[in-house]
């Protein structure tokens, strides 16, 4: 085992002690009685939350200019709540250990689309370097195109979080937040931010671009959680 690979196994351990009992008991892993039809995904709720129709193409949504943002330009600071903070290039970033996951998208104007594929960093992967301090309660992800969406600790720490730089086995398009953006599978599409820059772990909550404009601050799929 490599030095960096011994701190990421040390970092989720104390992680894991840390937020694994609230992970466990976040609603999209927990909820005894959650809205949706299908057979059960892949941490048990319903496949498809309500109100969604599944789709085989991939629309895409923005609420501002896609940025072009080269690999070359590309970098991806974490910073604020934590011991360790990180200034990642291109090449820095596929160095780190890569994930490949596959997970349902949903997206709360009304579609899903199952089964994409995902290649990229798993956000405990970035977490166990940084090291959360004690203080650290909540992450904000801050895209290139002044896009902000927050989320508790618990919330981005479950193995499904990527920041992806690959789907279904091509680099992430440009119109879906290429070279790298968030993917939640446990939350409505809009906390997993386009075109990421920055990380910030804050000792209390924010909330973000939509969050303030009256989507639901938690986002939980299989509670239709859509609004204030």
């Amino acid at each position: 085992m490599t030095d960096i690979e011994k701190r990421i196994e040390e970092g989720k351990a104390r992680l894991r002690q840390r937020f694994g009992e609230a992970m466990r008991s976040t609603p999209s892993r927990s909820d005894a009685t959650p809205q949706g039809t299908g057979p059960k995904n892949r941490h048990g709720m319903p496949q498809v939350p309500p109100r969604q129709n599944v789709l085989s193409t991939w629309p895409v949504l923005d609420c501002a200019d896609q940025p072009v943002v080269s690999t070359e330009r590309w970098e991806l600071r974490i910073e604020g709540e934590v011991e360790e903070p990180m200034r990642l290039g291109w090449d820095d970033f596929l160095a780190l250990p890569q994930a490949d996951d596959v997970s349902d998208f949903h997206c709360v104007t009304g579609w899903s689309r199952l089964d994409m594929r995902w290649q990229g960093v798993a956000f405990e992967t970035l977490a166990a370097l940084a090291r959360p301090t004690p203080a650290a309660t909540h992450v904000m992800f801050h895209s290139y195109d002044g896009y902000s969406t927050n989320l508790p600790i618990e919330e981005a720490l479950k193995p499904d979080v990527i920041l992806a730089h690959r789907v279904d086995g091509e680099p992430l398009p440009t119109e879906h937040g290429g070279p790298v953006r968030v993917v939640t599978p446990q939350l409505w599409a809009w906390k997993g931010a386009k075109w990421v820059r920055r990380v910030e772990f804050m000792p209390h909550d924010r909330r973000g671009y939509w969050e303030i404009r009256g989507y639901s601050n938690t986002a939980w799929p299989w509670r239709d959680d859509r609004d204030w």
